[in-house]
């Protein structure tokens, strides 16, 4: 069994501006759940080949891992591939709302698909872990939201 999910969220900002504080792992901390570190390899955002190590808790369990950017389009999308808690793809996705649905026309449709097998030893939780994840990624997301749509925010590392 496979653990596959892709919460989304309108965020009322241009989406440069989301990508830009999305993309960017100093500031993994203000919007992702868990996360009790993050170290980037090097600085500036996420492109192909960019490696951070991040600890986190997980279902209880503290650890840390790392991730490597297997792919990257601008302001458009980060994939990842991460080893733990089990392996995964993991894609930042960006798209342009509707803007007649939005009297500014700058808001933006944010994604995380995370897609893996928890193999044999989260292989009986599948299904807990799959609703722990989707849980766990749409509560980011809307951390993301509160951060960029916060009165004064810039949407730049604080």
């Amino acid at each position: 069994m496979t653990v596959d999910v892709r919460p989304e969220v309108r965020i009322r900002r241009p989406r440069a501006e989301v990508a830009a504080f999305m993309f960017d792992p100093r500031n993994d901390l203000a919007w992702t759940g868990g996360i009790t570190g993050s170290r980037p390899a090097q600085p500036g955002p996420l492109v192909t080949g960019a490696v951070v190590e991040r600890t986190a808790r997980f279902l209880g369990r503290e650890f840390t891992y790392g991730y490597v950017v297997t792919a990257d389009e601008p302001d458009r999308l980060v994939e990842m591939k991460v080893d733990r808690p089990f392996p995964m793809l993991v894609r930042y996705e960006l798209a342009d709302a509707d803007a007649d649905a939005d009297a500014d026309g700058g808001s933006t449709v944010a994604a995380i698909h995370a897609a893996g097998s928890p193999g044999r030893f989260f292989g009986w939780a599948t299904p807990l872990m799959r609703w722990q994840v989707r849980r766990s990624i749409a509560a980011d997301l809307d951390r993301l939201r509160a951060c960029l749509e916060q009165p004064g925010s810039t949407g730049r590392p604080a």
